[in-house]
């Protein structure tokens, strides 16, 4: 049975995942400093939004709204990869392989939140 909010794969994961994403935001040159924001707030978000979906989970549609928001902050995230391996290819220090193992741990933890979503969707 699911207690607290730290019971939740998918919020662990969230919390797992933002070591790496610093890493990576960390070779950028200064000249991405916005990207960089973007990318770091966009993965910090996620687990708070679970976590206060998770508060609210007396109410299905509340719970889900968060989730959504998680959805979307990962999805954010991956597009912020993308756009950090198109500065790979001429900044050597990132490697676009380290990209694409980010980019792949944050599908799955979209999938995941999509079916959590999906589940406590049924209950709104």
């Amino acid at each position: 049975m699911i207690k607290d909010v730290t019971d939740l794969e998918v919020y662990n994961l969230s919390l797992e995942l933002l070591d790496p994403v610093y890493s990576l935001t960390n070779l950028l040159p200064p000249i991405y400093k916005r990207l960089r924001y973007q990318l770091n707030e966009a993965a910090e978000k996620i687990a708070p939004q679970i976590a206060e979906g998770f508060g609210k989970k007396t109410s299905p549609r509340e719970f889900c709204r968060f989730l959504s928001m998680a959805i979307g902050s990962s999805d954010e995230v991956i597009t912020h990869l993308r756009e950090i391996k198109i500065v790979a290819k001429t900044f050597t220090r990132i490697k676009v392989e380290d990209c694409d193992d980010l980019i792949d741990r944050y599908k799955v933890l979209s999938r995941r939140l999509n079916k959590l979503h999906s589940t406590w969707k049924k209950f709104s």
